[in-house]
């Protein structure tokens, strides 16, 4: 199974999340995603374009979860270089389908990112913390979720 890859863009101390609406849900999750025959690198710059229309240069890797019973994920810490935010043409744009429920990019500002209900919840965390405190070149680790 391959593993997630998303991205973690902040600027103007706001970090860039899409809004879900789904099966009676209301969440913020990062943007990113998988698609087969591309490496974490390629599959995260992909998304950022499809999701948020924006092109990102990747800084570094900044954080991998481990899971025991789903998929990996990876993310990396991206800077943007081109492109419109907010204009994105993935699939999930295309026709609304009520089972997969809506998606909305948006940008959050980091005092309210522990305040709501950011997923995973753990990775918010670390983003918040790592925001804070500076981040760290080598790659963090979260497990089991």
């Amino acid at each position: 199974m391959r593993r997630r890859a998303g991205i973690i863009l902040i600027e103007h101390n706001q970090l860039a999340l899409i809004e879900r609406h789904r099966a009676g849900q209301h969440y913020f999750i990062f943007p990113g995603g998988v698609d087969e025959g591309e490496t974490d690198e390629q599959a995260a710059i992909r998304e950022a374009e499809e999701e948020l229309g924006i092109r990102v240069e990747i800084l570094h890797k900044a954080v991998e979860i481990r899971r025991s019973n789903k998929r990996d994920q990876v993310y990396f810490l991206v800077r943007q270089v081109s492109g419109e935010f907010g204009t994105g043409t993935g699939e999930e744009y295309q026709d609304y389908n009520p089972m997969y429920g809506t998606y909305h990019p948006m940008w959050m500002r980091m005092d309210e990112v522990l305040q709501k209900n950011v997923l995973p919840k753990p990775l918010a965390e670390f983003v918040v913390r790592s925001h804070q405190e500076g981040w760290k070149q080598e790659m963090g680790l979260i497990e089991d979720l």
